[in-house]
């Protein structure tokens, strides 16, 4: 795969100092190459993401760990073995040469080995890391397809690498390593329990306190449309749906569990049943809502269960920055 025209051209592009969009098994990144501050400058000029904001590095492999990282401790090549390629990305203390621009001036770094054979034979063909966070606008629906790059980008994007739907469609776990106890601080398709048999210990409940590294897409307002969000527990669902029908609101209801309801001016969507489908589909259904140009979006809450986690987090976000121009 490494041969491919396309992979030898967006080589080419990155060595340049310009940006290229690919795949990986979560969603697609924004990719420049992790040691050109100036082109890592240009993925925040294209999404207008504020400059603090640190970005994860994608390694064509675990061996790579230890020049980007310092200090790695045992937990972290467990992890790495366990995990990678997959959607787990490591926090861990940055080498001296990381570029403030990736880390948001920290003295951490974000590291993962994506799961995708187009991001593979990139990251193996261009011979380093790649700086890439999800490929949208700053605070706004993460994409799962080459369609959705181009029409939140343009021309903002030199290349985008078209390798299909997203497998997973939500982002890595996050799993900081950066000061002794190994703490989750984005939930995703691999969970604390997972880690947690890996590691042979138990997790504490995450809690940002003033040592807790800033990683990606962990503002309260990010993942989300333009249109207004809320979620609404089951057993409040008829009753929300009956409020805002009244004001005379064209209102769409994603809902997994709740029986439908029919009535004027509302769009019901049946959302899947499982955790992972329902991961898998999500930004590409609160895409196709929002295209749709209702006036309100009404999700149904998951269950309260480790396995909806990651959903959940997704869809709290979504609300807080729904209906907004940008993240703040």
């Amino acid at each position: 795969m490494q041969d491919r025209p396309e992979i030898a051209r967006a080589v080419a592009l990155l060595r340049a100092g310009e940006l290229v969009a690919f795949p990986t098994e979560t969603v697609y990144g924004l990719g420049a190459d992790a040691l050109n501050p100036a082109a890592v400058a240009k993925i925040f000029a294209a999404k207008g993401r504020p400059a603090d904001h640190p970005l994860i590095v994608h390694l064509p492999d675990g061996t790579e760990l230890d020049a980007w990282a310092r200090e790695v401790p045992d937990a972290a090549r467990k992890l790495a073995a366990a995990f990678w390629p997959g959607p787990l990305t490591l926090i861990l203390k940055r080498q001296p040469h990381v570029p403030d621009a990736v880390t948001g001036g920290q003295d951490t770094v974000g590291l993962r080995v994506p799961n995708h054979p187009l991001a593979l034979a990139l990251l193996r063909a261009f011979h380093g890391g790649v700086a890439a966070p999800s490929a949208n606008r700053y605070g706004r629906i993460s994409p799962t397809s080459a369609a959705h790059v181009i029409a939140e980008l343009g021309a903002a994007v030199q290349l985008v690498l078209d390798g299909g739907p997203c497998t997973v469609g939500i982002e890595s776990t996050i799993v900081d390593l950066s000061g002794g106890t190994p703490r989750v601080l984005r939930p995703g398709a691999i969970s604390a329990a997972d880690i947690a048999r890996v590691l042979g210990e138990a997790l504490p409940t995450a809690a940002t306190t003033s040592d807790t590294p800033r990683v990606a897409g962990s503002h309260a307002a990010h993942y989300a449309p333009s249109t207004p969000l809320r979620v609404v527990a089951g057993a409040q669902l008829a009753d929300a749906i009956g409020a805002e029908l009244s004001t005379g609101q064209h209102v769409a209801v994603l809902a997994h569990s709740a029986k439908p309801v029919v009535a004027k001016n509302l769009t019901w969507q049946a959302a899947p049943a499982d955790a992972a489908t329902y991961a898998h589909d999500l930004y590409a259904t609160l895409r196709g809502l929002d295209e749709a140009a209702y006036d309100l979006l009404l999700i149904e809450a998951p269950p309260a269960t480790p396995a909806w986690f990651a959903v959940a987090d997704r869809l709290q976000r979504a609300a807080c920055g729904s209906g907004e121009d940008d993240e703040t």
